[in-house]
């Protein structure tokens, strides 16, 4: 006798593997150029200052006259089709001498942080890292330059070297070296503790290994953050310089030096100050917005 055959329905499995959408994940670098990417008020200021750098770069090509191209018969000539901001009291064409003030202003700039960057970060890296008197003779280092106000220390640098772009780039960068050191150290202090960095010791790994793979790298967004404030920070000490007559010496159309030189026609002839007034202010402003943009992409702390 054959048994009985039941039959057992199928049963759909109550879950099917099917197309599973993964998720894609950013690098933390990436992460934070999609943050950035969504403030405006940074990438208006990243327009800015590509702005500035293409007339930097470009200038031979868009400066309609020379810098230097005298005509004292334009002097004081009032913006025009012919001049669009005018002349000064040489007869110089403003707009062409500030296309060419862009190139200095943004080398001091950059040239000025850089060598902030470069030293402040090295001696800030060591006394973090080794602490005990290497701490202590760098820190004590660091106090005495912040002691004196940074305009201040940057003139008597300037007087001693003598009055020269070159010289007041030094002074730029001299005078900035403190905050970047401070604030690698303090970044250094607390990233030495971190676990991969006490494993690295522990297999041995040499101490410039691990600076320069482990800590550094680790260390770079505050320092990012930090540059991109400090460069609008060297434009406006350079000009300031200019202004004093210790930075760029004439007939180099520096735009702290286009106000130096305008400052006794402000009445009759405003427009030789007002433009290169308004070049450093929208300069710095780029700068500025970039630094606050950076800092909300790249500070943990900041994000939602």
């Amino acid at each position: 006798m054959a048994e009985p055959t039941t039959n057992i329905p199928a049963t759909k499995p109550s879950f099917i593997p099917h197309q599973v959408k993964e998720e894609k994940v950013l690098s933390p670098w990436m992460e934070a150029w999609q943050s950035f990417r969504k403030n405006k008020a940074a990438l208006f200021g990243l327009g800015l200052v590509i702005f500035f750098i293409l007339l930097a770069i470009f200038a031979d090509f868009l400066a309609p006259y020379g810098f230097k191209e005298q005509n004292m018969a334009n002097k004081h000539l009032s913006p025009s089709a012919a001049h669009w901001f005018g002349t000064d009291e040489f007869g110089r064409d403003i707009l062409s001498r500030i296309i060419y003030g862009a190139r200095i202003s943004l080398t001091v700039g950059f040239g000025a942080v850089a060598g902030s960057v470069v030293f402040g970060s090295g001696l800030g890296i060591l006394a973090g890292y080794y602490g005990k008197w290497v701490d202590g003779i760098i820190s004590r280092c660091f106090d005495i330059l912040l002691a004196f106000p940074s305009i201040l220390l940057a003139i008597a640098i300037v007087a001693m070297l003598g009055p020269s772009l070159r010289n007041a780039l030094i002074a730029i960068a001299i005078i900035n070296v403190p905050t970047f050191g401070r604030l690698v150290r303090s970044r250094v202090l607390s990233v030495k503790e971190e676990e991969y960095i006490v494993a690295a010791r522990a297999i041995g790994m040499k101490d410039n290994r691990i600076l320069i793979h482990h800590v550094l790298p680790n260390s770079m967004a505050p320092i990012i953050v930090q540059g991109s404030l400090a460069i609008a920070t060297a434009i406006i000490e350079a000009a300031a310089l200019g202004f004093l007559g210790l930075g760029a010496q004439p007939p180099s159309p520096e735009w702290g030096k286009m106000l130096a030189d305008s400052k006794d026609f402000i009445i009759n002839a405003p427009w030789t100050v007002f433009f290169p007034g308004i070049a450093i202010v929208l300069t710095v402003l780029g700068f500025n917005l970039i630094g606050d943009g950076l800092r909300d992409a790249l500070d943990p702390r900041m994000k939602n």
